[in-house]
Protein backbone atom coordinates (compact mmCIF):
# COMPACT_ATOMS: atom_id res chain seq x y z
CA UNK A 1 0.00 0.00 0.00
CA UNK A 2 1.44 3.25 -1.38
CA UNK A 3 1.55 6.16 1.61
CA UNK A 4 2.12 9.66 1.87
CA UNK A 5 4.85 10.34 4.60
CA UNK A 6 5.50 13.71 6.22
CA UNK A 7 8.68 14.45 7.32
CA UNK A 8 10.69 17.83 8.59
CA UNK A 9 12.94 19.26 6.49
CA UNK A 10 14.16 19.33 2.95
CA UNK A 11 13.61 16.19 0.13
CA UNK A 12 17.21 14.92 0.82
CA UNK A 13 16.95 14.89 4.55
CA UNK A 14 18.28 12.09 6.60
CA UNK A 15 14.15 11.86 7.27
CA UNK A 16 13.68 12.00 3.67
CA UNK A 17 15.75 8.62 3.55
CA UNK A 18 14.12 6.70 6.43
CA UNK A 19 10.61 7.28 4.26
CA UNK A 20 12.22 5.76 1.95
CA UNK A 21 14.03 3.01 3.07
CA UNK A 22 11.05 1.75 5.60
CA UNK A 23 7.90 2.74 2.89
CA UNK A 24 9.92 2.09 -0.54
CA UNK A 25 7.30 3.44 -2.75
CA UNK A 26 5.93 5.77 -0.83
CA UNK A 27 5.09 9.71 -1.30
CA UNK A 28 6.91 11.69 0.89
CA UNK A 29 5.97 15.21 2.04
CA UNK A 30 8.93 17.97 3.25
CA UNK A 31 7.63 19.94 5.88
CA UNK A 32 9.50 23.07 7.68
CA UNK A 33 8.53 21.89 11.08
CA UNK A 34 8.05 18.94 13.35
CA UNK A 35 4.58 20.57 14.24
CA UNK A 36 3.59 21.31 10.58
CA UNK A 37 4.52 17.31 10.31
CA UNK A 38 2.48 16.13 12.81
CA UNK A 39 -0.36 18.83 11.39
CA UNK A 40 -0.15 17.13 7.94
CA UNK A 41 -1.05 13.98 9.60
CA UNK A 42 -4.11 15.34 11.52
CA UNK A 43 -5.30 17.35 8.34
CA UNK A 44 -5.32 14.39 6.04
CA UNK A 45 -2.89 15.85 4.07
CA UNK A 46 -0.64 12.98 4.53
CA UNK A 47 -0.95 8.97 5.79
CA UNK A 48 1.50 9.09 8.13
CA UNK A 49 4.60 11.23 9.97
CA UNK A 50 8.24 9.89 9.93
CA UNK A 51 9.90 12.15 12.97
CA UNK A 52 13.50 11.43 14.35
CA UNK A 53 13.62 10.62 18.60
CA UNK A 54 17.20 10.00 19.10
CA UNK A 55 20.30 9.37 17.51
CA UNK A 56 23.23 6.79 19.04
CA UNK A 57 26.04 9.61 19.03
CA UNK A 58 23.79 12.29 20.06
CA UNK A 59 21.14 11.59 22.23
CA UNK A 60 17.25 12.67 22.11
CA UNK A 61 16.10 14.91 19.45
CA UNK A 62 14.40 17.05 22.14
CA UNK A 63 11.49 18.96 20.86
CA UNK A 64 9.63 15.79 19.63
CA UNK A 65 9.19 14.35 23.27
CA UNK A 66 7.43 17.97 23.77
CA UNK A 67 5.48 17.37 21.19
CA UNK A 68 4.25 13.17 20.96
CA UNK A 69 2.02 13.14 24.09
CA UNK A 70 0.31 16.87 22.89
CA UNK A 71 -0.32 15.34 19.48
CA UNK A 72 -3.37 13.22 19.37
CA UNK A 73 -1.13 10.91 17.17
CA UNK A 74 0.01 6.79 17.55
CA UNK A 75 2.80 5.03 17.16
CA UNK A 76 2.33 2.64 14.41
CA UNK A 77 6.16 1.54 13.82
CA UNK A 78 9.80 2.46 14.37
CA UNK A 79 13.21 2.70 12.38
CA UNK A 80 16.42 3.05 12.77
CA UNK A 81 18.18 4.58 10.07
CA UNK A 82 21.82 4.47 9.45
CA UNK A 83 23.25 7.88 9.15
CA UNK A 84 25.95 7.52 5.97
CA UNK A 85 27.87 10.98 5.55
CA UNK A 86 28.66 12.22 1.95
CA UNK A 87 30.67 14.82 0.69
CA UNK A 88 29.07 16.51 -1.87
CA UNK A 89 29.80 18.77 -4.62
CA UNK A 90 29.75 20.21 -8.33
CA UNK A 91 30.22 17.87 -10.83
CA UNK A 92 33.46 17.10 -11.77
CA UNK A 93 34.78 18.83 -8.86
CA UNK A 94 38.18 16.67 -7.61
CA UNK A 95 38.69 16.73 -3.95
CA UNK A 96 41.49 18.76 -3.79
CA UNK A 97 39.63 21.78 -4.95
CA UNK A 98 37.79 21.58 -2.07
CA UNK A 99 37.96 24.21 0.88
CA UNK A 100 35.53 24.06 2.93
CA UNK A 101 32.32 21.79 3.29
CA UNK A 102 28.81 23.36 4.65
CA UNK A 103 26.14 21.51 6.85
CA UNK A 104 24.30 21.66 10.49
CA UNK A 105 26.46 21.96 13.31
CA UNK A 106 25.75 18.38 14.51
CA UNK A 107 27.50 16.92 10.67
CA UNK A 108 30.49 18.52 10.82
CA UNK A 109 31.16 17.94 14.57
CA UNK A 110 30.80 14.05 13.29
CA UNK A 111 33.51 14.16 10.25
CA UNK A 112 36.07 16.04 12.01
CA UNK A 113 38.82 13.19 11.33
CA UNK A 114 38.27 13.40 7.22
CA UNK A 115 37.92 17.19 6.79
CA UNK A 116 40.94 17.82 9.21
CA UNK A 117 42.88 15.35 7.46
CA UNK A 118 42.23 16.90 3.71
CA UNK A 119 42.36 20.14 5.25
CA UNK A 120 38.70 21.21 4.73
CA UNK A 121 37.11 24.19 7.01
CA UNK A 122 33.56 24.03 8.51
CA UNK A 123 31.14 26.11 7.40
CA UNK A 124 27.53 26.14 9.19
CA UNK A 125 24.46 25.63 7.00
CA UNK A 126 21.06 25.27 7.59
CA UNK A 127 20.71 21.39 7.93
CA UNK A 128 21.91 18.85 5.58
CA UNK A 129 19.80 18.67 2.32
CA UNK A 130 19.41 22.62 2.32
CA UNK A 131 23.22 22.54 2.34
CA UNK A 132 23.51 20.25 -0.67
CA UNK A 133 20.86 22.70 -2.23
CA UNK A 134 22.64 25.64 -1.57
CA UNK A 135 26.23 24.09 -2.73
CA UNK A 136 24.18 23.03 -6.21
CA UNK A 137 22.50 26.80 -6.66
CA UNK A 138 26.43 28.54 -5.65
CA UNK A 139 28.36 25.79 -8.33
CA UNK A 140 31.59 26.83 -6.91
CA UNK A 141 33.99 23.98 -6.71
CA UNK A 142 35.50 24.85 -3.32
CA UNK A 143 32.44 24.79 -1.45
CA UNK A 144 31.35 21.15 -0.88
CA UNK A 145 28.42 20.35 1.62
CA UNK A 146 28.18 17.49 4.48
CA UNK A 147 24.69 15.30 3.58
CA UNK A 148 23.03 12.03 2.57
CA UNK A 149 24.14 10.18 -0.73
CA UNK A 150 19.90 10.69 -1.39
CA UNK A 151 20.49 14.11 -1.39
CA UNK A 152 23.34 14.53 -3.75
CA UNK A 153 21.07 12.15 -6.03
CA UNK A 154 18.28 15.00 -5.58
CA UNK A 155 20.85 18.06 -5.66
CA UNK A 156 22.94 16.35 -8.80
CA UNK A 157 26.25 16.94 -7.19
CA UNK A 158 28.75 14.17 -7.06
CA UNK A 159 29.41 12.22 -4.17
CA UNK A 160 33.34 12.59 -3.45
CA UNK A 161 33.60 10.59 -0.51
CA UNK A 162 30.98 8.59 1.58
CA UNK A 163 31.06 6.94 5.01
CA UNK A 164 33.41 10.01 6.16
CA UNK A 165 31.71 9.93 9.41
CA UNK A 166 34.06 9.54 12.84
CA UNK A 167 31.67 6.72 14.53
CA UNK A 168 30.90 4.22 12.23
CA UNK A 169 27.62 3.01 13.37
CA UNK A 170 26.03 6.56 13.54
CA UNK A 171 22.34 5.45 13.56
CA UNK A 172 19.09 7.50 14.07
CA UNK A 173 15.67 5.89 15.90
CA UNK A 174 12.32 7.48 14.06
CA UNK A 175 8.87 6.74 15.22
CA UNK A 176 6.46 6.80 12.53
CA UNK A 177 2.92 8.13 13.74
CA UNK A 178 -0.61 7.76 12.28
CA UNK A 179 -3.96 8.98 13.09
CA UNK A 180 -5.28 6.11 14.63
CA UNK A 181 -3.77 3.21 16.68
CA UNK A 182 -3.07 -0.28 15.50
CA UNK A 183 -2.99 -3.01 18.16
CA UNK A 184 -2.51 -5.79 16.16
CA UNK A 185 0.86 -8.15 16.59
CA UNK A 186 2.93 -7.66 13.81
CA UNK A 187 6.22 -7.95 12.74
CA UNK A 188 8.90 -10.99 13.24
CA UNK A 189 11.06 -9.34 16.15
CA UNK A 190 8.40 -8.87 18.65
CA UNK A 191 6.71 -5.78 19.88
CA UNK A 192 6.82 -2.33 21.58
CA UNK A 193 4.90 -0.85 23.27
CA UNK A 194 5.25 3.24 24.31
CA UNK A 195 3.40 5.48 27.05
CA UNK A 196 3.69 9.04 29.51
CA UNK A 197 2.60 8.47 32.82
CA UNK A 198 2.13 11.09 35.92
CA UNK A 199 3.17 9.62 39.14
CA UNK A 200 1.19 10.62 42.32
CA UNK A 201 2.66 12.45 45.01
CA UNK A 202 3.84 9.96 47.18
CA UNK A 203 7.21 8.79 48.63
CA UNK A 204 9.04 6.83 46.24
CA UNK A 205 6.13 6.67 43.90
CA UNK A 206 8.68 5.91 40.59
CA UNK A 207 10.43 2.98 42.34
CA UNK A 208 7.35 1.76 43.13
CA UNK A 209 5.80 2.52 39.52
CA UNK A 210 9.06 0.79 38.34
CA UNK A 211 8.46 -2.08 40.39
CA UNK A 212 6.33 -3.98 38.48
CA UNK A 213 8.18 -4.15 35.58
CA UNK A 214 10.84 -5.65 36.89
CA UNK A 215 8.88 -8.32 39.19
CA UNK A 216 7.31 -9.03 36.20
CA UNK A 217 10.23 -9.51 33.81
CA UNK A 218 9.20 -7.04 31.04
CA UNK A 219 12.32 -4.98 29.53
CA UNK A 220 12.12 -1.32 30.01
CA UNK A 221 14.35 -0.07 27.31
CA UNK A 222 13.70 3.75 27.87
CA UNK A 223 12.86 6.04 30.09
CA UNK A 224 12.12 10.02 30.39
CA UNK A 225 11.14 12.00 32.14
CA UNK A 226 10.35 15.88 31.25
CA UNK A 227 8.45 18.56 33.25
CA UNK A 228 4.48 19.26 32.57
CA UNK A 229 3.08 23.05 31.67
CA UNK A 230 6.62 24.72 33.20
CA UNK A 231 5.70 23.54 36.65
CA UNK A 232 8.38 21.47 38.45
CA UNK A 233 6.48 19.75 40.93
CA UNK A 234 4.20 17.80 37.84
CA UNK A 235 6.60 15.69 36.33
CA UNK A 236 5.91 12.94 33.59
CA UNK A 237 7.91 10.29 31.86
CA UNK A 238 8.27 8.62 29.14
CA UNK A 239 8.83 4.82 28.53
CA UNK A 240 9.34 2.06 26.01
CA UNK A 241 8.70 -1.37 27.04
CA UNK A 242 9.24 -4.50 25.05
CA UNK A 243 6.13 -6.46 24.52
CA UNK A 244 2.61 -5.88 23.77
CA UNK A 245 0.04 -4.63 26.60
CA UNK A 246 -2.19 -8.28 26.17
CA UNK A 247 0.88 -10.40 27.01
CA UNK A 248 0.16 -11.44 30.74
CA UNK A 249 3.52 -10.14 32.09
CA UNK A 250 3.23 -6.62 30.36
CA UNK A 251 -0.65 -6.52 31.79
CA UNK A 252 0.63 -7.41 35.06
CA UNK A 253 2.78 -4.45 35.00
CA UNK A 254 0.53 -2.29 33.48
CA UNK A 255 -1.78 -3.25 35.75
CA UNK A 256 0.41 -2.11 38.73
CA UNK A 257 2.05 1.05 37.48
CA UNK A 258 -1.74 2.29 37.94
CA UNK A 259 -1.50 2.09 41.32
CA UNK A 260 0.68 4.72 41.82
CA UNK A 261 0.20 7.07 38.69
CA UNK A 262 -2.49 9.68 38.35
CA UNK A 263 -2.25 8.96 34.70
CA UNK A 264 -0.91 6.71 32.25
CA UNK A 265 -1.58 6.96 28.08
CA UNK A 266 -0.11 4.74 25.72
CA UNK A 267 1.01 6.61 22.69
CA UNK A 268 1.37 2.92 20.59
CA UNK A 269 1.78 0.06 20.12
CA UNK A 270 4.05 -1.32 17.49
CA UNK A 271 6.54 -3.69 15.86
CA UNK A 272 10.15 -4.08 17.22
CA UNK A 273 12.97 -2.85 14.68
CA UNK A 274 15.03 -5.81 14.55
CA UNK A 275 18.46 -3.17 13.78
CA UNK A 276 17.52 -2.73 17.61
CA UNK A 277 20.10 -5.66 18.05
Amino acid sequence: MSHSIAFQGEPGAYSHQACIQTYPGSTPLPCRTFEDAIEAVRSGAADLAMLPVENSTFGRVADIHHLLPGSGLHIIGEAFVRVEIALLAVKGTPLASVSRAKSHPMLLGQCRGFLGQHGIARVTGADTAGSAREVSELGDPATAALASPLAGEIYGLDVLASGIEDEGDNTTRFLVMSEGPDMTRRGDAGMMTSFVFEVRNIPAALYKAMGGFATNGVNMTKLESYMVGGSFTATQFYADIEGHPEDANVALALEELEYFTSEVNILGVYPRDPRRD
